[in-house]
């Protein structure tokens, strides 16, 4: 199991850091050799479920998640979206909390308890680091891009 963690500090307003870190397809732009794909139909809630595939052909997994917590900020409040994965290779869960921040700016918190199937335990530190490389740049792409 690798648990990790992320903060940013974006200038952007909360609703809209909201807007663009939880619009799910977005993520696949953002996460190499990834796509996503929602399956539930529109508008995201709790029970929205998605899929973000990820590899090269036959080299690649799902990882299904879906949304088990929904509070978009709102006057000025945190927003905060849970989301639980249950693919069969990825499981566990992400957080995604925004907050207002210093000068009219968002605070981004961004954890992730992340359980890759047949990965021995030894591998978690490895796994935490890769992971929090690959989720940062993500978000920061996903914050820098309308």
């Amino acid at each position: 199991m690798a648990t990790f963690h992320l903060q940013r500090t974006a200038p952007l307003p909360l609703d809209e850091a909201w807007r663009r870190l939880t619009e799910w397809p977005r993520h696949g732009a953002a996460v190499p050799l990834t796509r996503v794909t929602v399956t539930t139909p529109p508008p995201t809630g709790e029970g929205t479920v998605f899929v973000a595939r990820s590899g090269l052909g036959p080299v690649a997994f799902d990882d299904r998640m879906e949304v088990t917590v929904w509070r978009p900020p709102a006057g000025g409040s945190p927003g905060l979206c849970r989301l639980e994965k249950r693919g069969r290779v990825v499981r566990g869960w992400a957080e995604i909390e925004v907050r207002p921040g210093p000068g009219g700016r968002t605070r981004v918190l961004w954890r992730e308890d992340l359980r890759v199937r047949f990965l021995p335990g030894f591998c978690d530190p490895a796994l935490r680091a890769v992971s929090c490389r690959v989720f940062g740049r993500a978000v920061n792409t996903l914050l820098r891009q309308p």
